[in-house]
């Protein structure tokens, strides 16, 4: 506060000064022109107003403009691109606004910046601790071999197999972050070809009916499709997709449900593929973060059915580089249904 009365009295002695300074030259020009103070005398006021005017108006703009600049050179520092390409003005009113406006977004870059962040640490925490659980299994099992139980043949071989189940999975979780990496930097180039979207999905029932029976799983589409439905994508991609959705739903399905498939028409170019089970569901809280990485709805049960943690996260983006969306709707008790747009074949 004191500095700022300081630079106040700073600015009005020199103002001042320029004042007197002025005032006092008009004078001494104005009597040696008129010499006596009669009837002119009253041009002098009107003339030292404006002078003044001009003076103290010079003044305030050069004060207030050095200060102004001085908030703008500031800015551009902090590489506020928006102020940086408009003319520095001195009026207080759009110099407020832009200072709000900046502040507001410099928050939200913050508070995003948080979010990011505290993402980054659970999604190292999750790779650890994924990348963690079969190494130290397979460390286990070879250090128990190494200690003397490779003399013993049924030990070894039950060992040896679990030990290739940790592998496995480690093999797995690598795999599907390459992919996600490179879909990500754009790396993974899609196919596009014409196909059959039905025959793809009876391949796909095919591959995981003896999975399916296992838990007593019933897989089938909700109609019959006595027609072909040609679409526009990478097949391969495809598949995974509905593969993918079709394992989440034999794995964390109820035993003796059953897991929908359907495809209807959306608009003129586009059809959406619905996969749709009746198992435990999922609440609505875990919904926004399904397709994060390593994000797991069941904490504690869900390591157990194996799998890389990565499925739903490779679906999404699969999809968004076919430029289309993916839906989810979920009810606890009820089930959840997957469902994605492709583009249909012309």
């Amino acid at each position: 506060m004191q500095k700022s009365l300081k630079k106040s009295y700073k600015f009005a002695l020199k103002t001042a000064t320029l004042i007197t300074i002025s005032a006092t030259v008009f004078m001494a020009l104005f009597l040696y022109f008129f010499h006596t103070l009669d009837k002119e005398f009253i041009v002098f006021p009107f003339a030292c107003y404006l002078i003044c005017f001009g003076v103290i108006q010079y003044r305030v703009e050069y004060f207030i403009y050095r200060r102004v600049k001085k908030i703008y050179d500031d800015l551009t520092l902090l590489e506020s691109t928006d102020l940086r390409q408009q003319p520095i003005t001195t009026d207080m009113s759009t110099l407020t606004k832009e200072i709000d406006r900046y502040a507001r977004d410099k928050k939200i870059e913050i508070e995003t910046l948080k979010v990011r962040e505290e993402y980054r640490k659970e999604f190292l925490g999750n790779v650890s601790h994924e990348l963690k659980t079969p190494l130290f299994t397979v460390q286990g099992y070879i250090e128990t071999l190494l200690d003397g139980a490779i003399n013993d043949k049924n030990v070894r071989d039950k060992y040896l197999n679990r030990a290739s189940k940790g592998v496995e999975r480690l093999s797995y979780i690598l795999k599907d972050l390459d992919m996600i990496t490179k879909l990500e930097v754009g790396d993974l180039s899609l196919d596009y070809e014409k196909f059959d979207i039905i025959e793809l999905v009876q391949n796909v029932f095919d591959l995981y009916e003896m999975k399916a029976a296992k838990k007593q799983i019933t897989l089938t589409f909700d109609t019959d499709y006595p027609n072909p439905v040609y679409v526009n994508a990478d097949k391969d991609r495809i598949q995974q997709i509905l593969s993918n959705l079709l394992v989440n739903s034999i794995k964390y399905g109820l035993d003796r449900g059953t897991t929908e498939i359907s495809i209807e028409n959306l608009i003129k170019n586009k059809v959406i593929v619905r996969v749709t089970d009746n198992g435990e569901g999922i609440s609505k809280e875990h919904i926004s973060r399904l397709f994060e990485r390593f994000y797991r709805v069941d904490k504690s049960g869900s390591r157990k059915e194996g799998g890389s943690g990565l499925g739903l996260s490779i679906v999404k983006h699969i999809i968004e580089a076919h430029n289309e969306r993916i839906y989810v709707e979920s009810e606890i008790g009820v089930g959840s249904e997957f469902s994605f747009t492709l583009e249909k074949a012309k």
